[in-house]
This record gives C-alpha cells, sequence and structure tokens, in this order.
C-alpha cells in the first residue's frame, strides 16, 4: 500500500515542487498515512489528522520565532533548546505529542501559544461534562471517544480521572446556578416542586418572567420536603435579589410545608395555586378504579369555569357527593381546594391558565434530572445530589421555550398587583343644599 503512495506521488513530482516545505510536510504526513490509518476507521484518521495539525501548528510558532532549521539569523532573539514529551487535549482524552523547547537568547523559557492553547485543561472537563450528562458512565467512558488509532498514546480515560474532571465541572455548575442574579428580571410566577434522589429531596424553584421565558432560579437538599428546606430556598432567592414586593404567583404541589415558607418568607405578596394535577391524584387515589373517571371529568369540568363562584360551587356539589361514600376523596378535594381556582380568581385567560395551573411547567427539568442521573449507582452525600441536579436542571434549561400564552402576561402583572395593593373604596358623599 506504501509503495502505491509513493508512485502517486512520483507521479506529479510537479505539483509537489511548487509547494512550500511546510505544505510538502504536510502532503507527506497525509498520504504516506492515510491508507493505514483508514484501516482503523474514518474517526481514527479524523483525530489523527487532527494531531498533525496541532503538530504543524507548534511547527510553524517555532519557525516564526526562532527561524527556519539550519539557518543562521545573528538578530534571532530565540533558539530551539531541545525537545522533550508532552500531551494536548483531543478527542475527549490526553495525547502524546513531542513539543519543541524554546529559550529567549538570555536563558528564559517561551513558552508555545498553541501548545498552551491545547493543553487547557478545561478542554477535558467540559467533554467529560457533556458526554456523562448525556449518558456514559465513567467505567465506560473511554469506549464513547472516538477511535485514534493504536499507534497514538493516550490517557486520561480512567474512571477515577473523569470522575474528578465531572465533580470539577459539576461543582462549577453548581455554584454558577447558586450564584445567579434575580434582580435584573421581573417575575411574575415560580412554580416549586420537589424531586427525590436516593435518601435526599431536591427543591427546585422555576421561574417565569414578564416576557414568558422560564429560567430554574435555585435548588436546595434536604432529607424530605420539610419547611426548613423549603424556606431555606425561598429565603436564597430573596438574598438574590428576587423581588416579589409587586405580586407574585407561586405554583405548588400539595406540600403544607412550601405553602407554610411561601407564607412566612413572601407573606401577602405570594398568590397560591395549588397545583390541579397533583391535586386530582391526590383525590382519585382515595377512589376505586371505576369511580375515578366520573369524578376526573367533574374536576377538570370545575376548574373550565369562567369565575371563582362558579368553580368553588362546582367542586363543593363533588364534594358533596362524594361525603359518605368515599369521605377521603371529600376531605382530600376540600383541603386547600381554595388554592386550586387562584388562577380562574385573577382572570388569567385560558392560555396561560394552562401553563399556570400545575407544577408541569417544571416537570420536563425534573424528568431530565432523573435521566441524567441514572447510572449513579451510589448516592454519597447530599453536596453530589445537589451537583447532579444542578447538571441536569441547566441542561434542561438550553432547551426552555416561550411558555404558551405569553403575551397575556401583562393581564396577570396588573390582577397581581391590583391582589396586593387593593385601591381603598371612597365613600359616597351626599350634597346637600
Amino acid at each position: 500500500m506504501k509503495s502505491r503512495v509513493h508512485q502517486i506521488v512520483r507521479n506529479d513530482q510537479s505539483l509537489f515542487s511548487t509547494l512550500d516545505p511546510s505544505q510538502q510536510f504536510t502532503l507527506q504526513l497525509s498520504l504516506l498515512d492515510v491508507m493505514e490509518s483508514a484501516k482503523e476507521g474514518l474517526m481514527a484518521l479524523a483525530v489523527q489528522t487532527g494531531l498533525r495539525v496541532i503538530q504543524l501548528m507548534m511547527r510553524e510558532e517555532v519557525e516564526a520565532l526562532v527561524g527556519p532549521k539550519g539557518k543562521h539569523n545573528p538578530k534571532r532573539k530565540a533558539v530551539r533548546h531541545g525537545k522533550e514529551k508532552g500531551s494536548v487535549m483531543l478527542g475527549g482524552r490526553k495525547v502524546a505529542v513531542e513539543k519543541v523547547r524554546v529559550r529567549s537568547v538570555d536563558g528564559h523559557e517561551i513558552p508555545l501559544e498553541t501548545y498552551q492553547a491545547f493543553q487547557d485543561p478545561t478542554l477535558l472537563t467540559q467533554a467529560a461534562l457533556e458526554r456523562m450528562i448525556h449518558g456514559l458512565s465513567t467505567r465506560n467512558y473511554a469506549f464513547g471517544l472516538e477511535p485514534v488509532g493504536n499507534e497514538v498514546e493516550t490517557s486520561g480515560t480512567s474512571k477515577s480521572a473523569v470522575s474528578r474532571r465531572f465533580i470539577a465541572a459539576t461543582k462549577k455548575l453548581l455554584e454558577k446556578l447558586m450564584q445567579r442574579r434575580l434582580d435584573d428580571r421581573r417575575y411574575v410566577a415560580l412554580v416549586i416542586d420537589g424531586i427525590v434522589m436516593a435518601d435526599h429531596t431536591v427543591v427546585a424553584a422555576l421561574g417565569i418572567d414578564v416576557g414568558g421565558q422560564k429560567q430554574i432560579l435555585g435548588v436546595w437538599e434536604g432529607a424530605t420536603e420539610n419547611a426548613t428546606v423549603c424556606k431555606g430556598l425561598l429565603t436564597d432567592l430573596v438574598d438574590r435579589g428576587l423581588k416579589p414586593d409587586d405580586g407574585i404567583l407561586v405554583v405548588i404541589d400539595g406540600s403544607k410545608a412550601l405553602r407554610a415558607a411561601v407564607r412566612d418568607v413572601f407573606g401577602e405578596t405570594a398568590l397560591v395555586q395549588r397545583c390541579q394535577v397533583h391535586k386530582e391524584r391526590n383525590v382519585l387515589e382515595h377512589l376505586p378504579e371505576k369511580q375515578r373517571d366520573w369524578v376526573k371529568r367533574q374536576l377538570r369540568e370545575a376548574w373550565r369555569q369562567e369565575t371563582e363562584k362558579e368553580a368553588l360551587a362546582a367542586l363543593r356539589r363533588l364534594a358533596a357527593q362524594l361525603e359518605k361514600a368515599y369521605p377521603g376523596a371529600a376531605a382530600s378535594l376540600r383541603e386547600g381546594m381554595e388554592e386550586t381556582v387562584t388562577v380562574i380568581r385573577l382572570g388569567v385567560p385560558e392560555l396561560l391558565r394552562g401553563t399556570l395551573r400545575s407544577t408541569n411547567a417544571i416537570e420536563s427539568a425534573n424528568e431530565k434530572v432523573r435521566m441524567v442521573s441514572r447510572n449513579v449507582k451510589r448516592w454519597q452525600n447530599g453536596e453530589q445530589v445537589l451537583r447532579w441536579a444542578a447538571a441536569g436542571f441547566l441542561e434542561a434549561e438550553k432547551k426552555f421555550r416561550t411558555v404558551k400564552g405569553f403575551r397575556q402576561i401583562p393581564l396577570l402583572l396588573d390582577a397581581l398587583h391590583k391582589c396586593v395593593h387593593p385601591q381603598p373604596q371612597q365613600e359616597n358623599k351626599s350634597i346637600t343644599a
């Protein structure tokens, strides 16, 4: 095969002679090695080509500093000073290269910018983060990388090395999430929900701003979704600049601890919308299978009413129907009933109401966290849980879309303002002659 390559070169000597030395060097490398490299696959060839490009870039940088090899230059300010083994980051791993050392005429080492650029450890850290977030485990990390060929010496793909890089990357993600300033946007709604990871519960808050954009605002960890955890999360949001003074809609599940935390931190500035999906699920769990369909229909019909009065009347009639045969279902329905119709009381239009009536806005992010952490077999501590949660939430955030009904948000803003700052009623004064 190599003889065939040499024949190609001999047959086109005129073209070869027109190239400058660096181009001849590149052509020789390509022609002599391409056939052998291709045996190991196109990806191996591509990675080896990239490695040769890096080596050529370093060679050209050396020549720019000290001049062509073998040509004396009395004005040069640097000289070659031997070679040493080094490595560059390529294809998610460390790849061994030979590096020419350069020193100034007064003896100081001159670093090669090309070498430093490809030695940036964040290249490996980011590669490990992206691969593990998308399901590659530390044990199988090397199998998910592009092949480089047997003759290329590589390192940095061991389970421990990949784990260290992933820990470093997720620590930065957690810091990024928990240090976000929240005073540069006006948030009209918070969606708060918990996700269980091993023996830990992570409570996350998602904000919806005036433009309908969603953003993960923070996460907090505890053994359960208790009042201390929830209050810690909300207090942290306020400390980082969240301003609910002009009213904010907080969408939560049926957690009493979370409800108490909202009241303690936000006071009267927060209006709570109980998740209708959670409420429906809780009520139906108290019923036998054959009774669930008609109750579900009546629940949803009640929540489709135009006014708060009509919705509450329908829900109370349903609770009365269930009272005798299924008192547990009736009690579950009555608990927090008024807060399941907050979006109706505020007069939120139907399209935006569909977004704010439940915690579904954060469910896709919760699912992403479950997906990225599915390969974790041992949860060691709460810090590890938070790192994985932050990685999953921020990855989900990349694909967030504007919420449905975002053009109706000004109506919600106006309704929140009126609830938080009601206008005093003026007394009618009779005019006497």
